[in-house]
Parts: structure tokens; C-alpha cells; sequence
């Protein structure tokens, strides 16, 4: 497949909930099933900077650097070459119009677009605050994390890995269908957050069916640096 996209994504928080598998099975895509970890099926909201963004190799003009936020769940398409491993967006928020409007003519994908903020503070102690916030209805959203220790490789079949790694995209079409692409990227050094978390009027930017999924504590926080991404052209299944 080729290259549809290449950007580089980093700081990367995400905020995970272990939630009910009924909240998402309505959401899987054709061909795909629910992935789970120990038998904890995970929602997650994620946000990052996008940087040195290139559509089919070429720089974007104004379109290089900004956050995006969404709200994603994890899936696994059963091939005869083994499992593929994906996610699946419910929302993605950007800052850009044209960025958007791309996304779900091409591939889609739920994005909007509406105000977006970030805020990356290092303190001499070592600890590295992240921040990122969008506004979307009646006010501003925000996920944050803090890590004190020093980012590393996730070990093996753990927390992390599972959440981190995933290299593939799914989305539901309109006739029923699902589109595959793939997204490929070294795989990520991850810090553990020690506090943070979402405030978000869930109700109003997700929908009544994610209240009681997202407020309440998050399972885990974690700060994956991030890496060079490439996001290839998809195919439906």
C-alpha cells in the first residue's frame, strides 16, 4: 500500500478506562472483533502533537504542527498471515479545518474540527507535565499527565504494549462495510503517569452512552514519546 501520510506524533497522553465490552460491541466494524488485554477491554482518550505533517510526501502549508485529540477503542481482524491488531476511532478532534474534512472524505474517519491547546511543562526534578485541551460544545475539555520517572520500553504482554502498540485502523462505513489501512511507527518508549486524568462534559462531546464510562478514574495514564508515523492508503474489506 502506499504512503498516504507521514508526520511525526509526540507527547503523547493517554487516558485509559477499562470498560464494559456492551459499551463498544454496538462500534465494531465489520470482520473485526473486540481486543481486550487480561480480559479488560479498554476506551481511550488520546492526545498528541502532530508534527512535520506531509500529504504523498509533500509539506502542508500551515497545516505542519497541532494537536489532535480522539476517543478510540482496540479491535483485531483474524487473517490467514495471523491477527491484525487496530484501533478504532469514535471521535478525533482537530484545530483544522482542511485536516479534517480530509480525514473523513478519504478514510471516513469521525473527525471535527473546533479549538484545540497544549501545554508541555519540564520541571528541573525531572518530571514532565502534559496537557491537552479542546473546546467543543459548552466549554472547554482537557486530559493531562504528569510522569516523574524516566520514559522506557513497555515490557512484554504488558499494560502498556497493548495499549501502545496497535498498527492498524479500521472504520465502519455507512453501507456496512470496513476500511483497513495500515500505520506504521518504531515501536514507543512510554512513561507512567503518576496523576492526571479527563474533565469533559462527556454527555455533550461523546454522547449520553460514554457518561458512564469516562466519569470516573482512569485505569492508567501513560506518556508514550512517540515516534516518525506513517499512515498508508486503505482498503475496504
Amino acid at each position: 500500500m502506499t504512503i498516504f501520510l507521514t508526520a511525526e506524533w509526540r507527547q503523547i497522553v493517554m487516558v485509559n478506562f477499562a470498560v464494559e465490552p456492551e459499551v463498544l460491541r454496538p462500534l465494531v466494524p465489520s470482520g473485526t472483533e473486540l481486543d481486550s488485554w487480561q480480559g479488560h477491554t479498554y476506551l481511550s482518550v488520546v492526545g498528541f502533537l502532530f508534527v512535520s505533517s506531509r500529504l504523498w510526501g509533500v509539506p502542508v502549508p500551515f497545516h505542519s504542527r497541532f494537536e489532535e485529540i480522539n476517543l478510540r477503542f482496540h479491535v483485531r481482524r483474524r487473517t490467514a498471515e495471523g491477527d491484525r491488531r487496530g484501533v478504532v476511532f469514535i471521535r478525533e478532534f482537530v484545530p483544522k479545518p482542511a485536516v479534517a474534512g480530509i480525514a473523513r472524505l478519504l478514510y471516513g474517519e469521525p473527525y471535527s474540527a473546533c479549538p484545540t491547546q497544549h501545554r508541555i511543562e519540564e520541571a528541573t526534578n525531572g518530571s514532565v507535565v502534559v496537557e491537552y485541551r479542546w473546546r467543543f460544545g459548552v466549554g472547554w475539555n482537557a486530559i493531562r499527565a504528569e510522569c516523574l520517572g524516566s520514559a522506557s520500553a513497555p515490557a512484554a504482554g504488558s499494560e502498556e504494549e497493548f495499549i501502545a502498540e496497535h498498527y492498524w485502523g479500521y472504520t465502519a462505513l455507512k453501507d456496512g462495510r470496513c476500511r483497513e489501512y495500515e500505520v506504521r511507527h518504531d515501536p514507543w518508549r512510554v512513561r507512567r503517569a503518576a496523576s492526571g486524568g479527563l474533565v469533559c462534559n462527556v454527555a455533550d462531546v461523546y454522547g449520553p452512552a460514554f457518561v458512564g464510562a469516562l466519569d470516573r478514574e482512569p485505569s492508567s495514564i501513560f506518556v508514550p514519546e512517540g515516534s516518525t508515523v506513517s499512515v498508508h492508503h486503505g482498503r475496504v474489506l
